[in-house]
């Protein structure tokens, strides 16, 4: 796959079995002006030329700031908003050029999976007729005399009691309303699930039970996932292959070992920098801040567009004697960086092959000589399961956790059900 501006330089092969590709994807929204009669004055590039391959079996994490245009990809590759450019292919077919029916099929396949569970959920349902919603729209899913049963089933699955079918969302707690969204998105038996934050409004131990769940039935059902996330502790455990965007573009891609220990772009430093940890003797000394917020996408920065925050431009400018306040190299302001693979030796495989890895910085392999990541003993550098729970995720929360089990209505006749706790350790890892 020739090399692009914004285009995959890990291209991926016939034998990975993609069964979601998105190619030079672009989404943007108009910024209309006037009372009367409504002027377009500009637009906002919510995102920019993504390109991506996910394939069977496997999760690809998304991870960067809030704005970075992660949940707008997660919309478009749903089928709720309508891509501005490029394409995105489903077993190798291009969903743009189908017919109505195959689009239709499209959202059997892929299936999303909210950040918050309990807006998401119609709090007039109850759970057995939330779950059983798609057989209404899909009726060939499951015979209409057999849908009792099948609700039964996936409850199960998920992990709640079937009996507990004709209670309302509100009387579960925030992880049980999360596994109701779960057994939702698997009514129609999904080849890929986008999971858009579905643990960050979640307490820390309820978080592990639900990643616990999404392995499980990755192992049990073959599905691919998309998992967005603030937090890179969480993704570091359940990701595959990792993708870090920025103001709507991805700036560093490949597999999961490859961009947590050898990062190349200043921007996945500054992340990987930022994650808490236990241990305050275990943070390093030359931490790396972000200052200011990222640039309106409405009027993106030329050339880099991490150029304005990026410490490493600011620190290669004062060592080359440019002077003034957010002076950085001229290359940086002028020319726009390109996805660029990095060719590490793969040892397991006999030398000859690579490494996935590629990153869109002109000095990529400064920002990589630059030792900023956490140490052995944080939560984003280990594989400790422990490490991971007791990481504390309310920096990373977008939006204000939602209401818990804790607010019950009076009156109600049942109560709360108590929350499952799975038998095994929380995050237990697994061998891939």
């Amino acid at each position: 796959m020739p090399e692009t501006a914004t285009g995959p330089a890990v291209a991926p092969t016939a034998s990975d079995d993609v069964v979601l590709e998105v190619r030079d994807l672009a989404k943007s929204y108009p910024v209309r002006r006037g009372v009367v009669v409504k002027r377009t004055v500009g637009q906002v590039q919510a995102v920019d030329g993504v390109s991506l391959a996910l394939r069977r079996g496997r999760t690809l994490g998304l991870v960067g700031e809030s704005g970075s245009g992660k949940s707008t990809l997660a919309r478009v590759l749903v089928g709720i908003e309508k891509p501005t450019r490029g394409q995105v292919l489903v077993d190798g077919e291009d969903v743009s050029t189908m017919s109505r029916g195959a689009r239709r099929e499209l959202r059997r396949n892929v299936q999303m999976v909210f950040q918050d569970p309990y807006t998401s959920l119609n709090p007039r349902m109850s759970v057995g007729e939330i779950v059983a919603e798609p057989f209404r729209i899909h009726r060939d899913a499951v015979p209409a005399g057999g849908r009792r049963r099948a609700v039964a089933e996936l409850l199960e699955l998920v992990g709640l009691d079937p009996d507990h079918a004709h209670r309302y969302p509100h009387q579960f707690s925030g992880g049980q309303r999360q596994r109701v969204g779960i057994a939702r998105a698997l009514a129609v038996k999904p080849r890929v699930l986008v999971c858009d934050e579905p643990v960050s409004a979640l307490d820390v131990s309820v978080q592990g039970q639900v990643i616990n769940l999404l392995e499980d039935l990755q192992d049990e059902l073959g599905l691919a996932y998309l998992f967005i996330a603030h937090d890179l502790a969480v993704v570091q455990h359940i990701a595959d292959e990792v993708a870090v965007m920025y103001l709507g573009r991805v700036v560093e891609e490949g597999d999961r070992p490859a961009v947590y220990d050898d990062a190349h772009h200043p921007y996945t430093k500054a992340l990987l920098s930022a994650v808490p940890v236990p241990d305050p003797t275990a943070r390093r000394d030359d931490e790396l801040m972000l200052e200011g917020d990222p640039p309106s996408p409405a009027d993106p920065p030329s050339g880099c567009r991490f150029h304005t925050r990026c410490w490493l431009a600011h620190r290669l400018a004062a060592e080359e004697g440019i002077g003034g306040d957010g002076a950085v190299p001229a290359r940086c302001r002028t020319e726009d960086p390109v996805l660029v693979p990095i060719g590490r030796p793969d040892g397991g495989r006999g030398g000859a092959a690579t490494v996935p890895h590629a990153a869109a910085c002109h000095f990529a392999r400064e920002a990589a000589a630059f030792g900023a990541h956490p140490t052995a003993g944080s939560a984003a550098a280990t594989d400790d399961p422990a490490a991971v729970v007791e990481h504390d995720v309310e920096h990373d929360v977008e939006h204000d956790a939602a209401p818990d089990a804790d607010d019950h209505q009076p009156g109600d006749d049942d109560g709360p059900v108590p929350e499952t706790v799975p038998d095994r350790p929380v995050l237990e890892s697994r061998e891939r």
